[in-house]
């Protein structure tokens, strides 16, 4: 019985395959538009546009189906609106350009906007001026791969994000190329996610945007030249891998803000050359290992709230400060880092300092009280009253040290 069941399911499934159709959008054609292809269209069936510009907006697609722009497929709502409204489930988007999304103070208007869906594919697609390029909102199982977006955003209060999504799940975000939006990927309650192998850059406010959301990964990714980098805000169970975090400069400017964060793993990262590498303000049971710091204002500031975190493998080379603390209480662990501003010595020859390192300098403090009076980093009494609190802690704590610094660079 079990086996007459397979059978039918495809019988049934080879049926389907051969009644789909495919309807050729071309603009001399019998469909010179892609909504009256679809409304000609049966669920299953491959919508072809040949090369042209299309003046169409508000595309509503209530059907499961194909999409696909030839080369030079171009798309363009002349600011009007919506370009694709995706209502139904299994609808995939490949390969079209799609210019000019309508620009609201009320509305999301997105170049491809979803709303309830499941098992949608949007891939290779290039957007111009999108007010919006994505906006994902309640859908789950989808993925948005290889597309790229081209912003031309000036100011935070009339511009969108590049790729928004908003209380879905296990969605993949992958490959794409996002410019000059506000925030180039923005997550809010979005669980078990993937952001994957991204380029995000001189985006106004964030690289990556996570609020409110768990259990997701984002690895391989790079976030240069943004306004502030990097922000996960109020969530936990985060992989943070294998990123770059480069050139996030600014006075409120960061790599990576980590706000009221828990049980994060951070490993593999490179912060470089930004303001400030990792700025922490309520972290719980966040590991950071292997990374590199190099060339930050700070490496890493704690702010507050921050306990039962550990450091362990990194490389702090060149940095301003490698580590901002406020208050003298340490409540995280740092152990085998390398530090390019350690001087101690390793007679044994096992690579690890036979004297602890105490990250945090005192003039970090002054500086975090009179920021006027980074100024004076680079003077002899600054690198006294440094050595002073080294060798008799007053206003660091005093277990704030690595026991272990290693002689020589992770690798």
């Amino acid at each position: 019985m079990r086996m007459y069941r397979i059978l039918l399911l495809l019988i049934l499934a080879n049926t389907a395959l051969l009644a789909s159709d495919k309807i050729v959008v071309s603009l001399s054609g019998k469909y010179p538009s892609i909504k009256q292809a679809i409304a000609s269209a049966q669920s299953g069936d491959t919508i072809l546009v040949k090369g042209g510009t299309y003046y169409e907006h508000n595309i509503v697609v209530d059907k499961s189906l194909t999409i696909i722009g030839e080369p030079k497929a171009i798309i363009d709502a002349q600011e009007k609106g919506f370009i694709f409204e995706v209502i139904v489930d299994s609808v995939s988007i490949i390969g079209l350009t799609l210019n000019n999304v309508g620009l609201s103070y009320t509305k999301d208007f997105a170049a491809i906007h979803t709303r309830r869906v499941s098992g949608f594919l949007f891939e290779k697609n290039t957007f111009n001026n999108p007010f919006f390029a994505f906006h994902i909102e309640r859908s789950k199982y989808g993925t948005i791969r290889q597309n790229t977006i081209n912003g031309n955003a000036v100011l935070e209060h009339n511009s969108g994000n590049g790729i928004h999504l908003w209380h879905s799940s296990n969605i993949e975000v992958v490959q794409n190329q996002v410019y000059q939006m506000r925030d180039g990927i923005y997550f809010e309650f979005v669980n078990n996610s993937k952001v994957i192998g991204n380029d995000s850059r001189r985006n106004l406010r964030y690289g990556l945007h996570f609020m409110f959301s768990n259990d997701d990964e984002y690895r391989e990714n790079h976030f240069e030249d943004n306004g502030a980098g990097v922000a996960v805000m109020f969530s936990k169970k985060i992989l943070m891998e294998k990123n770059v975090f480069k050139l996030n400069w600014g006075t409120a400017s960061y790599g990576l803000l980590l706000k009221e964060i828990y049980d994060a793993d951070i490993f593999g990262n490179e912060f470089v050359q930004n303001t400030i590498g990792v700025n922490a303000d309520g972290c719980t049971r966040v590991v950071l290992e292997n990374n590199n710091f190099i060339n930050n204002g700070w490496a890493i500031k704690f702010l507050g709230a921050c306990y039962d975190n550990r450091l362990a493998q990194n490389n702090f080379m060149h940095n301003a400060f490698d580590v901002a603390y406020y208050g003298n209480i340490n409540g995280n662990s740092f152990d085998n880092n390398y530090w390019s501003e350690y001087t101690g010595y390793d007679l044994d020859k096992d690579n690890i300092g036979d004297v602890p390192f105490r990250p945090v300098k005192l003039f970090s403090y002054v500086v975090n009280q009179t920021p006027e009076t980074i100024v004076l980093l680079r003077s002899l009494f600054v690198d006294l009253i440094n050595f002073s609190e080294k060798i008799t802690p007053v206003f660091t704590p005093d277990n704030l040290k690595d026991n272990r610094p290693l002689m020589h660079p992770v690798k």
